[in-house]
């Protein structure tokens, strides 16, 4: 037995339910209800392939869902907001409770200040971005909920345990944005259609998200704000008594993810996983008791931008109106999924670069992602059971611009990479290149009231009874500063500005903790992060600052949408519109950036021509097949393209006497051989 599951159970065993972080309460009812039966899908089979037509949530199902929420929430006296999306983020209703809270504060309880740390936004937001959360990070082959966000995108993996480098996903809460522009949006009002679509938050790391599921297949998600906190679980060894997630686990029953696909039966670098701190046997009622909908006497909400405050049914994943489709025509062998239109126009066939006479060609574009599709059937997956899964993963290819020149995906891959292969691939192909520096001097403002290259941090004051809210700036942080810390990090005077490291996101995620080396608590942060004294998961530095601006504007937006007046530094705001598909006011980075591995750039020779991305199975995977991925293209290619030339490579720099990292591979990855050190050499 592991170190963290003995002391799991040790802790299981003498503690009672215990308030800890996240707006945890301890004061309401736990327990008291009798036993209710165990999972409703004790262990699906199902694998991938499950989906079919018919899985999709419809209007009966997803008032059940609220009435069981509603349910428990009222036997725990905290009225809540309660949020159902289907598999690709559309949200199929958001219901308010009379007495739910309106507004909920984002903190991480640490003390820190700027950032996103202590705005308070409106609890219908909070609630969609958990129901996002519990969709897009869960698959046939992994249930991952909010609290299994909390524990992998912490400063220690797991949160806690000092020594330990950073989580897995460290970042990935910096995905899905509401300004990105892979995300779909309805061109007036909201309602059904092809995605993914956007999150008002990004990801959340606040318990009260899960995933829904039918058949053993993944329908949508559910996420709940009622106790006033948007928080994170900063202590995975203590078990918490969350109303918001006792809520969204009652929401669940008969929806429940498979017992052998819950987070807490996957393990990461040896870790096991966390799913929820509440099963059904610990709810205040029994969730099949609940009163029907119709006896309930909350109203649905109204969302602008998300919900026009009806009940829909969801779409079915797979099919052409998902936005998800099997391929037919292009990766051959690779059992290939596209991203369409909904109208069956692949959104991303393979397109030659924008960027010059060394550009990528569209058929380059294509080997490249069929290679990458190729290794990443043959891969050994890391967070998907049963054990012995292929790994599923999306992949992105961009040239030096930024544009998306191709993205598909393996089957059943997790919705959240497809966006974040997008941000890895841009990341990789940004850092290598000569104008970095420059487009961080240059970036522009959202609006003319706003620093242009820089965030903005903001307090808000929300007066609802007076129906404003004024935002102030607290601080401004510099984006080109971060170009000033990296070179004399780096001890390279022109260090993005002349093009001559190679960075993959490994490389660059070292570079973006609050210690470097990662893990080793004490030290000076690295370059792209602020101190750990100054720093959260809702303040991170760079790749938070470059969207933060956006992230408030969105948010401002919205506020404007359901009638407050709006003011920033003293000056009413105009109507804003909404935010547009750009995070970063610089065009090579529209969806923001990640930094957590699997991309690498893409060179012709030593001349940089863009970058790929993966995300999908384990981060040590993801490297893998971006990195083999463009290896094998090179070799199908005849030598065209390629990894950059190892003198290029960031693992050739020691700051700080601990040398970068580039890509890290696993050992014995693949399922049809006993091959290791496969990346070595290459």
């Amino acid at each position: 037995m592991g170190r963290l599951q003995f002391r799991l159970l040790a802790l299981a065993a003498a503690l009672t339910l215990a308030a800890c972080g996240g707006g945890s309460n301890s004061g309401s009812p736990v327990g008291t209800s009798p036993p209710t039966q165990p999972q409703p899908t004790p262990d699906s089979g199902c694998n991938g392939s499950c989906a079919t037509a018919q899985s999709l949530l419809n209007p009966t199902d997803v008032q059940t869902i609220i009435a069981q929420a509603a349910f428990e929430a009222q036997a725990q006296g905290k009225p809540a907001i309660i949020a159902v999306v289907d598999r690709v983020g559309n949200v199929l209703a958001v219901y308010k409770m009379a007495g739910a809270p309106a507004l909920t504060t984002i903190t991480s309880q640490r003390g820190v200040s700027g950032g996103l740390e202590n705005l308070q936004v409106p609890g219908e937001l909070a609630a969609i971005a958990k129901a996002v959360t519990g969709a897009y990070l869960s698959s046939e082959g992994n249930a991952f909920s909010t609290r299994t966000a909390s524990q992998i995108v912490q400063e220690h993996f797991n949160p806690g345990d000092l020594g330990t480098p950073g989580g897995p996903l460290f970042g990935v809460q910096f995905s899905q944005l509401p300004c990105s522009d892979l995300s779909q949006r309805f061109a007036t009002g909201a309602g059904v259609g092809a995605g993914p679509h956007r999150s008002p938050l990004g990801l959340s790391a606040d318990p009260g998200g899960f995933p829904l599921y039918k058949g053993g297949t993944p329908v949508g998600g559910v996420g709940v704000a009622a106790d006033g906190i948007y928080g994170l679980d900063p202590d995975v060894q203590v078990i918490d008594h969350d109303i918001d997630e006792y809520i969204a686990m009652a929401a669940t029953y008969g929806y429940g993810a498979p017992a052998a696909r819950r987070a807490d039966t996957i393990t990461a670098g040896g870790i096991t996983l966390r799913f929820t701190d509440v099963e059904y046997a610990g709810l205040a009622t029994q969730p099949a008791s609940a009163p029907a909908y119709t006896a309930l006497t909350g109203s649905l909400l109204k969302v602008p931008g998300y919900s026009d405050g009806a009940i829909l049914a969801g779409t079915a994943f797979g099919q052409t109106n998902s936005g998800i489709r099997p391929d037919t025509t292009l990766y051959p062998g690779t059992d290939a999924f596209v991203i369409d239109d909904g109208n069956g126009n692949n959104r991303y066939t393979p397109k030659a670069g924008t960027d010059g006479s060394n550009a990528l060609t569209a058929t380059e574009v294509q080997t490249l992602v069929q290679q990458a599709l190729m290794i990443a059937n043959r891969a050994r997956a890391q967070i998907r059971n049963p054990l012995g899964s292929q790994a599923r993963v999306s992949v992105s290819v961009v040239d030096t611009n930024g544009v998306a020149l191709a993205v598909a995906r393996t089957r059943d891959a997790p919705i959240f990479g497809t966006d974040v292969s997008l941000q890895k691939a841009r990341t990789a192909a940004f850092n290598s290149g000569a104008y970095a520096a420059n487009d961080l001097a240059t970036a522009t403002a959202p609006t003319p009231l706003m620093t242009p290259a820089a965030a903005d941090y903001l307090a808000d004051a929300v007066d609802l009874n007076a129906g404003t809210v004024k935002f102030t700036t607290t601080t401004t942080s510099l984006l080109n500063t971060y170009v000033t810390r990296l070179r004399s990090f780096l001890g390279l005077p022109n260090a993005l500005g002349d093009g001559a490291i190679a960075f993959t996101d490994r490389a660059g995620g070292n570079m973006a903790r609050p210690f470097y080396p990662d893990g080793v608590d004490g030290n000076p942060p690295g370059p792209f992060s602020y101190p750990l004294a100054q720093w959260s998961p809702f303040k991170v530095g760079q790749q938070l600052d470059l969207v933060y601006n956006r992230l408030a504007v969105h948010v401002a937006f919205y506020l404007q949408q359901v009638g407050l007046t709006v003011s920033l530094n003293g000056t009413t705001l105009p109507a804003l519109g909404d935010v547009a598909q750009n995070c970063t006011g610089i065009q090579r980075l529209p969806n923001g950036i990640q930094i957590f591995p699997g991309s690498v750039p893409i060179y012709r020779g030593n001349v940089l021509v863009g970058g790929i991305g993966v995300s999908g199975d384990g981060v040590d995977q993801d490297d893998m097949v971006s990195f083999l991925g463009l290896y094998n293209a090179g070799v199908a290619l005849a030598g065209k393209i390629a990894n950059a030339p190892p003198a290029m490579r960031a693992d050739q720099l020691a700051p700080q006497g601990s040398h970068l990292r580039y890509v890290q591979c696993p050992q014995a990855p693949f399922l049809d051989t006993n091959a290791s050190n496969v990346c070595e050499g290459k």
